[in-house]
């Protein structure tokens, strides 16, 4: 019985999604009004604004290059040959530098654009991207003040890790879009966006800061009280045996943060940015493609599905590389 429905529903999805579908634009939306199968041809004809959204129309090529530099920044990061300190900071800061000129402009005879025009996957990406670089380092710092023998240090630390982790992240980005310019000056408000990244970064760091001391609890005693046989500081023993460690531990959990995070740049959307899933809806939001919502967001969901995947499957071959729970 199970066989035969799932027979069933492949043969229908099939059959709506590629027998029966629409995949050019030449015959617009009446063509696809016709039609019994999905209506591919709203991605034909608007697959800019889904992939743009507010970017110039003239300057779209810079958004399109720039997501192209997050990704090939991203793949260098993840071959062997990259995996020292100064490889990696040159891979990321020429890779960074290069996608905010591209993104803002004003220099090297670009048009300038401002972040309020920042839209579709760039966006999605810069958001992502921005909260891992500042997450990481802050989430570190965090578990290790938690970890201190200062009893202030660790209960503060504590209490402030349990009080982001208990408030919904669409009430920290509120919070740092809307609310927080009203407690600050106007020298130190800076532009919105950033305050948002700030927030995803506050919010992903308390999370990946449990993550990294669970890592930390997971390293032998005897490992610490070797290396300070050896001789060896609370720093060198931190960053030569304990951190290592810890994160080795921490990979697969890291892994599914890193993914929950990527999930979860589409709630900037609430604050007034126009990323990718805000760019769909624009998509179709218009009278002559309003039926093909749902052609819209399968593709969206497909374009998710491609990044989740490759970080997903990037984690499992960590995973084996490290033998992470093998001893």
């Amino acid at each position: 019985m199970s066989l035969a429905i799932l027979v069933t529903v492949v043969w229908k999805l099939l059959n709506w999604a590629v027998f029966s579908a629409v995949f050019t634009a030449s015959g617009g939306p009446a063509a696809c009004e016709a039609a019994s199968g999905a209506c591919w041809s709203v991605i034909a004809a608007r697959w800019r604004i889904i992939f743009f959204g507010l970017f110039p129309y003239d300057e779209q090529w810079r958004s399109g290059l720039a997501c192209l530099t997050v990704v090939v920044m991203v793949v260098l990061s993840c071959i062997p040959a990259f995996w020292t300190g100064r490889r990696i900071a040159a891979v990321w800061i020429l890779g960074v530098a290069t996608f905010y000129v591209l993104m803002k402009g004003g220099i090297l005879g670009l048009p300038y654009v401002g972040e309020e025009q920042w839209g579709g996957l760039a966006l999605t990406l810069f958001i992502f991207v921005s909260t891992c670089l500042l997450g990481f380092p802050v989430a570190i710092g965090l578990a290790l003040m938690r970890r201190s023998e200062l009893p202030w240090i660790s209960r503060t630390t504590g209490m402030i890790i349990d009080a982001v982790r208990s408030l919904p992240l669409i009430s920290i980005l509120f919070t740092f879009a809307v609310v927080l310019p009203f407690a600050l000056p106007d020298w130190l408000q800076g532009d919105k966006l950033y305050r948002v990244i700030v927030g995803f970064a506050l919010f992903f760091a308390a999370y990946q800061a449990e993550i990294v001391r669970g890592g930390m609890q997971g390293v032998a005693k005897g490992q610490d009280e070797a290396a300070k046989s050896l001789g060896l500081g609370y720093w060198e023993r931190t960053g030569r045996i304990l951190l290592p460690q810890a994160m080795r531990n921490a990979l697969p959990a890291t892994i599914n943060q890193v993914v929950i995070s990527f999930k979860e740049t589409s709630l900037v959307i609430i604050v007034g940015f126009f990323e990718i899933l805000a760019s769909g809806n624009a998509a179709y939001g218009t009278g002559e493609w309003r039926f093909a919502y749902v052609e819209v967001y399968a593709f969206i969901a497909l374009i998710y599905f491609a990044f989740v995947f490759s970080l997903s499957r990037y984690g499992a071959f960590l995973e084996r590389r490290m033998s992470v729970g093998q001893r």
